[in-house]
């Protein structure tokens, strides 16, 4: 009796022990980014706070920013809570600057047909060559020693197969990966990782070592904010030059048409939106210079027609600027630009200046004044005595006119100040000063 009261006593509290620990996760399918890495700082932050039993990173990546990765991996390795990579969904990757994460992480773990590795260095934002190889063979050793350190607590295997990943851009099989102790498990889904986790004794950046206690934890989902959704967003080589466009187009209208305020700030706000996804994108100066040609066309086509021959020319000049634009000899893994996006926004921002540019500019010039409003202002002879009524010679035609002071006899000359319907008021035509 008394056994089956402490058995009841026991088991809620043991339900309620295993209902509190937490699983904090968090999911990158993108490129390694600064807002990647924000989104990545601020999920270590929150399960620390929280004490969660783990916090796992779900990562599928080309690659991207190393210097973004360099960050993340410092991140892991201060966390007070242990952080599990882990490569998903099926046929995912993490290569480049993710197997660095990967790396770094305390565990790590990869889904059945999925690849790690290729982490050989390329050229970075604005490069037109390869990295010289000076250079990259400093950026290699420093990648090499950098990984190898992470690399140690899974053993010699592990650390060799870094330095072929970041010199020869080896990869690895989930099977090879977890045959030389790069990864710790092979786990079909969240479930199933979580499960393989329990008893796992794992040993954080301190030296402090914890047993991971996963196998009925709740999983808590950290998704990213709105703000590292649309960084995330910019970072795309579509919505980059979209920006650039929109961007240099708002910014002329308000020079074009000054006195609003709206074209001004779109403009602001696209070129600014803008410089910070060149800033992390690879591009070519070469690319962006001939996309600034093609706009000094366009505006010269506005300025001094040509029948179309400068925005032809322009036309074609933006359309091949864009294509070079972020043109690189090896896969970027920001993807690439879409090329009926820059036919199609070439045609639309050559209309846009051969029209709505063309229109403003006109707005801004004197408008030709004709019929009797002409008149205002043309000096008459009078032709009959104005007192204050009479007629006078103008422009070749004699009207009536009325004197707006005084008296104008036959033979003097006076000015037009004003036209009511087919009478003019004149006034004595205003003496040369001396």
């Amino acid at each position: 009796a008394l056994g089956m009261v402490l058995t009841i006593l026991l088991v809620p509290a043991s339900i309620t022990a295993q209902s509190n620990r937490t699983v904090y996760a968090l999911t990158v399918d993108d490129a390694v980014t600064s807002a990647v890495g924000d989104y990545i700082e601020r999920g270590v932050e929150i399960a620390e706070e929280a004490g969660a039993e783990a916090l796992v990173i779900r990562l599928n990546t080309p690659g991207g920013d190393l210097t973004a990765a360099i960050r993340i991996m410092e991140s892991l390795e201060n966390s007070r809570v242990p952080v599990i990579v882990y490569v998903w969904p099926r046929g995912g990757m993490a290569a480049s600057a993710g197997t660095m994460i990967l790396l770094s992480a305390h565990g790590a773990a990869v889904a059945p047909r999925t690849t790690i590795g290729a982490v050989h260095p390329v050229a970075g934002p604005g490069s037109e060559v390869e990295i010289p190889e000076e250079e990259l063979d400093k950026l290699v050793n420093v990648l090499v020693e950098h990984a190898g350190l992470f690399a140690e607590r899974r053993g010699q295997a592990a650390v060799e197969w870094a330095e072929r990943a970041i010199r020869e851009s080896a990869t690895a099989s989930p099977e090879e990966a977890l045959d030389l102790g790069v990864v710790d498990v092979i786990a079909e889904d969240m479930d199933s990782l979580l499960i393989a986790l329990d008893g796992r004794r794992f040993i954080l950046g301190d030296n402090t070592a914890v047993v991971l206690n996963t196998a009925n934890a709740a999983v808590e989902e950290v998704p990213m904010s709105l703000i590292e959704q649309l960084l995330s967003v910019l970072i795309n080589p579509n919505i980059a030059f979209l920006l650039l466009t929109i961007g240099v187009q708002a910014i002329l209208i308000e020079i074009s048409a000054p006195g609003g305020w709206v074209a001004g700030f779109i403009g602001a706000l696209s070129l600014a939106l803008a410089a910070y996804a060149f800033g992390v994108l690879p591009f070519n100066w070469l690319g962006l210079l001939l996309v600034g040609i093609a706009f000094v066309l366009f505006v010269l086509d506005v300025k001094a027609p040509t029948h179309g021959a400068l925005t032809a020319a322009g036309l074609a000049t933006f359309i091949a600027g864009a294509l070079v634009l972020f043109n690189s000899p090896t896969a970027s893994p920001y993807g690439g630009l879409s090329i009926p996006l820059v036919v199609l926004v070439g045609i639309v921002t050559a209309l846009f200046f051969g029209f709505v540019v063309t229109k403003a500019l006109q707005a801004q010039r004197p408008q030709a004044t004709t019929g009797k409003e002409a008149l205002v202002g043309k000096i008459v002879t009078a032709k009959s005595k104005l007192a204050p009524h009479g007629t006078v010679m103008v422009a070749g035609e004699r009207w009536r006119a009325v004197m707006e002071e005084g008296v104008m006899e036959v033979g003097e000359r006076g000015v037009v100040s004003k036209v009511d319907g087919f009478l003019l008021h004149v006034r004595r035509e205003p003496k040369p000063k001396k």
